[in-house]
């Protein structure tokens, strides 16, 4: 039997992502340091773009300032309809010149890159060195002779972040018994070297370790030294668990007293190694400025974060050129390549200050009186009121942040989730995360809340929740539970 064959006709409908469209969407994600480096890229590849700060011979025509225009146009919306334009900024008096002068009126003192006594300033000013590169440099200031230093060295690199040495001392002599006759007294006599470095109590095998080390550091007439020694070699236990009356019994003292012993020990840091970060601080710019003026809202956008760009007008008028050849082709394609970024560019900010705009006027309770009058919002309500996709929002407020007079916040956290209230209406989540903090730090100390006190006190307030859904808020919170808060005072 022969197979019949027969044609037919479909209909389908399918998106296609063109480069273009995917360059707007990158765009619409980026951070404004990831934009930053994208508008770099974009510089350095493209002949046809270029910073509006730059100078050029020839006089730029007015279509070519498209994004500087764009800017201009959709970087300041007004709420309610009130204008009001922001402060000029404080200006410098002087300079460093102007008031240090040296008193042989030679050139001041300038530092170099190889002077030790500023690097010790410079150590927890967060310059991005690690702790183990801090101990190494007091390792070197420090008179070893060969084999000691071979032991400081393993030493440093069994400490950890906090501050802890990870590895024993018979692991430490396995490592190093190939290399040098050593013992273990002889390495023992080395940590306690290393752990008179700085930071205080570096180097220690535990956490009563630890804070004896730094307990040592003070002076004799320190008040409760010799108390709180005790109670860290003998009762950590105890006060770990928190029982106030059998530290009093074994120590037999007062409760005035015990607090200024516990006083004594809390001023003590148990993880001193987290003093130094391996890595470079990362620092926030907001990408919207909001601010009150005239009893009016005001949102913008941060121009510090909105490249300037603008087609190079030289450029431009070599590719209008009539022309066949590779050359005229290159330039026209890098010219539509430009328009296109910039029209990317241009969305990007607009859309951004759509949103920003959108939030402030749902979020307006919370500017002026706090966390607790937080409203519910989720992307949907943002996305039907600009009638764009969820997932528009969702990329347009990832990494992005607003400066507002409370502070600066990422643009997500203003949407939360909402719990229902007795008279039927709906509270965020975020506003009680914010009263469940407000009831702890108002609770008594010998008597925290426990987490179904504290439900049922926002059930007296309308709003109903569970036990564990306040256990899940107080924990995002970083709140111990009521056992771990509990304290003398």
């Amino acid at each position: 039997m022969r197979p019949s064959f027969h044609q037919t006709l479909r209909q389908t409908q399918q998106l296609t992502m063109t480069p273009q469209l995917q360059q707007a969407i990158r765009l619409l994600q980026l951070s404004s340091l990831d934009l930053e480096a994208e508008v770099q890229a974009i510089l350095d590849s493209n002949l046809m773009l270029e910073r509006v700060d730059e100078p050029q011979d020839v006089p730029v025509q007015p279509e070519t300032l498209a994004a500087q225009a764009a800017a201009d146009s959709s970087s300041e919306t007004e709420i309610d309809g009130a204008a009001a334009t922001m402060p000029d900024d404080l200006p410098v008096d002087s300079a460093w010149e102007d008031i240090y002068d040296s008193s042989d009126g030679s050139t001041s003192y300038s530092r170099g890159e190889d002077d030790e006594e500023w690097d010790i300033s410079e150590r927890y000013a967060g310059g991005g060195e690690s702790l183990q590169d801090y101990l190494s440099w007091q390792m070197r200031l420090t008179p070893f002779n060969e084999k000691q230093m071979a032991i400081a060295t393993a030493i440093i690199d069994a400490i950890d972040e906090a501050g802890y040495l990870t590895l024993s001392l018979e692991d430490i002599h396995q490592g190093l018994a190939s290399e040098f006759d050593i013992t273990i007294p002889e390495i023992e006599a080395v940590l306690k070297i290393v752990q008179h470095f700085d930071p205080q109590g570096v180097g220690a095998r535990g956490p009563g370790e630890c804070l004896l080390l730094q307990l040592e550091a003070m002076p004799d007439d320190t008040p409760w030294l010799a108390e709180a020694r005790r109670l860290i070699e003998q009762y950590l236990d105890l006060l770990a668990e928190r029982d106030f009356n059998g530290l009093m019994r074994r120590l037999k003292v007062s409760r005035e007293a015990l607090q200024g012993i516990i006083a004594l020990i809390q001023s003590l840091d148990p993880h001193p190694g987290e003093r130094l970060s391996n890595s470079a601080p990362q620092y926030v710019v907001p990408d919207v400025l909001v601010y009150r003026s005239r009893n009016t809202w005001r949102v913008e956008l941060n121009p510090e974060n909105m490249p300037k760009l603008r087609i190079n007008s030289r450029y431009a008028a070599l590719a209008r050129r009539t022309g066949q050849n590779g050359d005229a082709s290159y330039l026209k394609n890098h010219l539509q390549e430009a328009r296109w970024f910039l029209k990317s560019l241009q969305n990007r900010n607009e859309t951004l200050l759509k949103v920003a705009t959108c939030i402030v006027e749902r979020q307006r309770e919370f500017l002026e009186q706090g966390d607790e009058f937080m409203r519910p919002l989720i992307l949907r309500d943002v996305a039907e009121e600009l009638s764009v996709h969820e997932s528009t929002i969702s990329r347009v407020t990832t990494q992005k942040y607003m400066y507002t007079p409370r502070g600066i916040y990422e643009l997500k956290y203003f949407f939360s989730s909402h719990v229902g209230t007795s008279d039927g209406g709906e509270c965020s989540s975020t506003a009680i995360r914010a009263m469940i903090r407000k009831l702890i730090q108002g609770e008594k100390p010998e008597k925290p809340l426990s987490d179904s006190r504290i439900a049922d006190l926002l059930g007296k307030e309308g709003i109903q929740v569970a036990r564990r859904t306040v256990a899940k808020y107080r924990e995002a919170m970083s709140i111990a539970s009521s056992s771990d808060r509990k304290r003398l005072v």
